[in-house]
């Protein structure tokens, strides 16, 4: 399954490298945008909130979706290829 992580990050101080690290742990990821990660994993939407949410202050905001064949939008070439792998 493929999952989208996006987020707003509001401590600009805080070391956030502990969540791009998680991040990067998933079976598949992809980051294009600045804020928005996708990632190939078997785990469930929780599963992934859970062992990001250790990495992120209480006032952050995250959210996850599963993402469907159902997408549209303009994006590199290798974003549409990644997808279309992966999906």
């Amino acid at each position: 399954m493929i999952y989208l992580v996006s987020y707003d990050l509001r401590k600009p101080k805080q070391n956030y490298k502990g969540l791009y690290e998680e991040l990067k742990r998933s079976p598949g990821w992809w980051h294009y945008l600045d804020s928005t990660w996708l990632l190939s994993t078997s785990e469930s939407a929780s599963d992934i909130y859970h062992r990001l949410a250790i990495y992120i202050d209480p006032s952050d905001n995250i959210l996850i979706i599963q993402v469907t064949k159902n997408y549209y939008g303009w994006l590199a070439k290798e974003a549409h290829a990644w997808l279309k792998q992966n999906l």
